[in-house]
């Protein structure tokens, strides 16, 4: 990018200047908290929204597509959205839905779930986003009658009738009110239209119902993905969002400077978007334009065709997301310079990046601007909001979560080898919807969350400069040696060394001696790579193609020479047969494979890691 060992400057953007505390106790933890507190903010999440309408009222709240691939985009401005949010609230209000019977909402995205989900907030009724591929790819609806028999809503959303219709009818209590998108019929069953409600006429009502919404008041309710039986429910209190959004501010402060502008895919029944971009946008008077497209080699003409319209100013995405928009980068310079030309920051989470995608970016950026964009990630969770660890400072390569943002307090505890991270603030979950048990669980005895993971420091004994992943705790295994593998960074580092020819992976070896993996492969860049010589092959015949395992065979041999020790050396190597069930929870609905799930429900291919004699078996 220049020349020399000093790297190019940074675009200006405002973020905190914190001040990091240490302190060491006697039974070995370690508390990391930031110094000074938050300056006031609301309570009641839809208070900035009623402000942004009166300062703002013509600007653009939420955008779509028509369609996905169509011109234009429709709108909803600031001001409409408290209209169609005062009107869509008395008819929650005058319909079964209530603080006990929140909404339900089966589909993904789109103006109509936005509006909805503000209108039952603005009026003290509880929402839950669920995913629609419980809907839509479930064969059984197990998950989905799992959380509806938790919530007993008292209405439910869906986009389409026809696409909905099983799970409606799967899931729907009877005395519950159905609203549909599009079609008013789903099997006979009442249904009313989504417009139809907008024609409400709002009450006094309204207005009594949103003096009633307090920090207490539970906001949304959203499911953790869950890896056997029924997903739980994480509930969303007004006052833990609003301290969210509170220390999204305080970090990033440049959002304060200009009304943010986002272009996001991601879907609102996960934290990441659902919680901290869909609410960060109308706590700072901005506007997002919901990208129907995906992180896949398909669904990013959508979003590189959305991203050329509309330059974002901060952005979101996976890291398979952005190894994507690299690849567009070299091809379509118009691209490269609409999307960096307002940017101030690019946060990435949900996976360890990939050192030539983080170069990628880096450099792209220079090209483009003469300097680099922020390039950030954090650690959070669904319980968490999911603000609670981030990073601002500049880094040489990925990985850096950060430090815990303010009014959070990181408690560190000796697990093994490894320090376990806990959490304590008001923008943590209350607990579970109706699962008292599984909330006592999650707390200890000081009211510190368990998050789960494992953290080590960024730099030794040194928390200003923030902290590593270290893999989830109950991941984490001991082989026959007696050596620990810390499952989440080897699983991290393994899929990126395989490039795109591995998905994701799941580690085993626990009471063997040796390290292995069973990989899933992407077929598409499994194709691509045998060229021709893939022509005509089923799934199974390309993954039984000699040149596909030798050249699997390769990357494994030069991982395993990376190897620190026993532990990191990855030597057996089995591709997982047959697409992961939904249903057995081998898969989460943000399309990642559940380590456990997995190796409880394909024993046999944990047999035929540790089987010399198995033609499946790739071994080094």
């Amino acid at each position: 990018m220049s020349g020399g060992n000093q790297a190019p400057p940074l675009r200006p953007s405002r973020v905190w200047e914190p001040v990091i505390r240490t302190e060491e106790r006697p039974d070995g933890c370690l508390v990391v908290t930031q110094d000074g507190e938050l300056p006031p903010y609301p309570s009641r999440m839809t208070e900035k929204l009623l402000q942004w309408a009166e300062k703002a009222p013509d600007r653009t709240l939420f955008a779509q597509r028509p369609a996905a691939g169509a011109p234009g985009w429709n709108r909803i401005s600031y001001g409409q959205m408290v209209a169609r949010m005062r009107a869509l609230g008395q008819a929650l209000l005058d319909s079964p839905a209530s603080a006990e019977r929140p909404v339900m909402i089966l589909s993904g995205n789109s103006l109509e779930h936005a509006t909805l989900a503000l209108a039952a907030m603005h009026v003290g009724i509880p929402y839950a986003p669920i995913s629609p591929a419980y809907s839509l790819m479930s064969e059984d609806f197990g998950k989905l009658k799992g959380i509806a028999g938790d919530l007993t809503p008292g209405l439910v959303f869906a986009s389409s009738g026809k696409a909905f219709a099983k799970a409606i009818a799967a899931v729907t209590p009877e005395d519950a009110l159905v609203v549909l998108g599009g079609e008013v019929e789903v099997d006979g069953r009442a249904s009313v239209s989504f417009g139809s409600l907008l024609e409400t006429v709002p009450t006094v009502a309204v207005e009594e119902a949103y003096e009633g919404v307090g920090a207490d008041t539970v906001a949304k309710i959203l499911f953790t993905s869950g890896s056997t039986g029924s997903p739980k429910g994480v509930i969303q209190s007004h006052g833990m969002l609003a301290a969210n959004q509170a220390m999204v501010a305080d970090c990033y402060r440049f959002l304060e400077d200009e009304p943010p502008v986002l272009v996001d895919w991601a879907p609102w029944n996960h934290t990441a978007s659902g919680n901290k971009v869909f609410n960060l946008t109308f706590w700072h008077g901005g506007s997002y334009y919901i990208d129907e497209g995906k992180p896949t080699p398909g669904g990013m003409d959508e979003t590189c065709r959305n991203l050329k319209e509309i330059s974002p100013t901060w952005y979101f995405n996976v890291p398979k997301g952005y190894e994507e928009l690299t690849r567009r980068f070299r091809e379509d310079a118009d691209l490269r310079r609409s999307f960096f030309r307002d940017l101030k920051m690019m946060m990435y989470a949900g996976a360890g990046m990939a050192q030539h995608t983080w170069d990628a970016l880096e450099a792209h950026a220079f090209e483009t601007l003469g300097h680099r964009v922020r390039l950030v990630s954090g650690l959070g969770s669904t319980e968490t909001g999911p603000f609670a660890i981030a990073g601002t400072d500049p880094q040489p390569q990925s990985g850096n979560i950060g430090i815990p943002a303010r009014e959070v307090t990181l408690k560190l505890v000796p697990s093994g080898d490894r320090l376990e991270a806990r959490l304590k603030s008001r923008s943590i979950t209350p607990g579970y919807w109706r699962k008292p048990e599984l909330t006592a669980e999650a707390f200890d005895e000081e009211g510190f969350y368990r998050l789960g993971d494992a953290l080590r420091f960024a730099e030794a004994g040194k928390a200003e400069k923030g902290f590593l992943f270290d893999g989830r705790v109950a991941e984490n295994f001991k082989l026959g040696t007696g050596t620990w593998v810390a499952v989440g960074p080897l699983r991290a580092a393994l899929v990126d060394h395989f490039g795109a020819l591995i998905r994701d992976a799941v580690i085993a070896g626990e009471e063997h001696d040796e390290v292995g993996a069973l990989g899933l492969a992407d077929m598409a860049e499994c194709r691509r790579l045998l060229g021709q010589a893939a022509d005509g092959l089923g799934d199974a015949e390309l993954l039984a193609h000699p040149a596909l395992r030798h050249e699997l065979a390769t990357r494994l041999s030069a991982f395993a020479a990376k190897a620190t020790g026993s532990a990191t050396r990855v030597v057996r190597l089995v591709l997982i047969d047959g697409a992961p069930s939904i249903d057995r929870g081998e898969v989460t609905d943000k399309g990642s494979l559940n380590q456990r799930a997995v190796l409880a429900n394909r024993k046999g291919l944990v047999a035929a890691l540790y089987d010399d004699a198995d033609p499946r078996l790739i071994r080094i």
